[in-house]
């Protein structure tokens, strides 16, 4: 009886390594364009508070974004443990993040 590991773990890891370049280059790059039309957004709202058009409550504003930001990392940690265990697609991950 021969023992291939390549036959058993090369496939799986090879994939698990692609989806998660895949899925981080991808995240990575939808966060940047939903990050900059927030910016755009919030820059609008002060601009039109500055020229007196609205009145906005910073205080409400910070907590409402506060509140946003832990339900993003919540999701996140869920979407983790859902996500198959491999060293592969956590390691593809982090390189197509950090490439995006």
């Amino acid at each position: 009886m021969e023992f291939d590991i390549n036959g058993m773990f090369g496939g799986d890891l090879g994939v698990g390594a692609i989806v998660g370049f895949i899925t981080g280059y991808a995240l990575k790059k939808f966060v940047k364009i939903v990050m900059t039309l927030i910016g755009a957004y919030l820059l609008s709202l002060f601009w039109l508070q500055q020229k007196g058009v609205i009145t906005i409550n910073t205080d409400k504003l910070f907590n409402l974004s506060e509140n946003v930001t832990q339900q993003v990392l919540g999701l996140g940690q869920k979407a983790l443990g859902i996500l198959p265990g491999t060293g592969a697609f956590v390691a593809g991950f982090y390189l197509g993040f950090k490439k995006g």
